[in-house]
């Protein structure tokens, strides 16, 4: 991915350029979401090697879930002239405007992960989360049918600050709703922030005495969600579907009340 990255940028200020060493030194900047994440900071790693790779520099903004900071930040790697920006958006629709920006200036940008509507932008590097979303729905509909007797009540544990999250939930959602056999506990909102994640996935199962299953969107909410499971003594009655590998789903995996991750 990050070779493909590098490319990207490449290709768009170099023509067919396709090797780092045929250029000087550059400087990119990386516009990420948090540094919570594992998923983040492994993606800042993996960018973090390919500059060092190819002789060029790599500048990471933490936006800290502010899609306004996004924003500030690219106007900001704009008038200090980077040669290229790689963005992974919280809000896809609201960072457009300050992309056009980017591109305006002779800037290229490459989105990553968050899927861009479709703009300037020279190159998109992620998943479909939409699809992913309905893949998980799908298997969780066949998992309750063959190892829940074909009825759950599930939960979402969302970040509804998040565009990625947001689709993922969609895409899932519209899978179970009107299945036979499912009763939807509703959305508690986790803000992309493991923490608030528990503490919304305990008050969800608090709520729901009944709750059976988990859908959680991204990884805070993952890991928030089996940090609740585990407080609240649930291991043996909520199965948790959801996004991200982290240690925690692992060991979720491994005890058997963490069915499904991408």
């Amino acid at each position: 991915m990050n070779r493909l990255i590098k490319t990207a940028l490449l290709s768009a200020t170099a023509g067919t350029c396709l090797m780092a060493s045929a250029v000087s030194a550059e400087t990119f900047a990386m516009v990420q979401i948090n540094q919570q994440a594992l998923f983040f900071n492994q993606m800042n790693a993996g960018a973090e090697a390919a500059a060092e790779a190819s002789g060029d520099e790599l500048v990471v903004f933490n936006a800290n879930n502010d899609p306004a900071a996004q924003n500030s930040a690219i106007e900001t790697y704009i008038q200090q002239g980077v040669d290229g920006i790689i963005v992974v958006a919280i809000d896809v629709n609201g960072i457009m405007p300050a992309v056009q920006q980017a591109v305006d200036a002779g800037i290229p940008v490459v989105a990553v992960d968050a899927v861009l509507p479709e703009g300037p932008h020279a190159a998109q590097v992620g998943v479909n989360n939409e699809s992913a979303g309905a893949d998980m729905g799908a298997f969780f509909l066949d998992y309750m049918a063959s190892d829940m007797g074909g009825t759950a009540k599930i939960g979402i544990v969302g970040a509804l600050n998040s565009s990625i999250q947001n689709i993922r939930q969609d895409g899932f959602v519209n899978v179970i709703s009107d299945a036979e056999g499912v009763t939807e506990a509703g959305v508690v909102d986790g803000q992309n922030v493991q923490d608030l994640a528990l503490a919304a996935a305990e008050n969800m199962i608090t709520a729901n005495p009944d709750l059976t299953a988990i859908y959680a969107t991204g990884e805070p909410a993952l890991v928030g969600a089996v940090a609740a499971v585990e407080s609240q003594g649930k291991q043996d009655s909520i199965e948790i579907f959801g996004w991200d590998l982290t240690a925690q789903a692992i060991r979720g995996i491994d005890e058997g009340y963490v069915a499904a991750v991408i």
